[in-house]
């Protein structure tokens, strides 16, 4: 059964594992993640928790903030690529942000769906520690959902500066350089 995290309807179905702040940390994020697989060599919960917190100090926003991640296996990252995006193969990360109504500002700003199979390979394709991959694709897929892209040119710059600087915070190397 396929549930949605948030009210947009979208695809994430965490696992009832919810990871309240620890000292130091964004004091006003609220994230679930979902294992739709095992998670044999898959980062856990304080992981991603890590590298969203990193991307919302990175982009400066101090409002409440809660976002799902759904972790999924090929077929379920094909058909998610496919009814949304209409490609019928696997992608690495999908964003889904949440289309908000006119009113009070609501602190979810959306939903993330990782393949780990295709972040697996693409890590192994590109000589990358796997770790640093799946740091790159949460920060890209949590800047996705608080509106940041990269079809035009400079977009794309801006969005790839601030992926290294939130990385390079972290103290993971420039994921574009070769």
């Amino acid at each position: 059964m396929n549930q949605a995290c948030s009210p947009a309807k979208t695809p994430c179905h965490p696992q009832k594992i919810h990871h309240p702040p620890r000292h130091g940390h964004h004091p006003r994020l609220t994230l679930h993640v979902g294992y739709a697989l095992p998670r044999r060599g898959i980062p856990a919960p304080p992981s991603f928790r890590q590298w969203v917190e990193a991307t919302l100090r990175g982009v400066k926003r101090r409002r409440a903030s809660e976002l799902c991640i759904r972790i999924v296996a090929m077929e379920e990252g094909r058909t998610f690529n496919h009814n949304y995006r209409s490609k019928n193969k696997a992608t690495n990360v999908l964003s889904f942000a949440i289309e908000a109504s006119p009113g009070p500002k609501l602190p979810l700003i959306g939903d993330l769906v990782l393949c780990a199979p295709v972040v697996a390979s693409e890590a192994a394709a590109q000589g990358k520690p796997e770790r640093a991959h799946w740091a790159h694709l949460t920060v890209h897929g949590t800047l996705h959902l608080l509106g940041y892209d990269h079809i035009e040119d400079s977009q794309a710059k801006t969005m790839e500066a601030l992926e290294i600087r939130i990385l390079a915070d972290l103290s993971i190397t420039n994921p574009y350089l070769s």
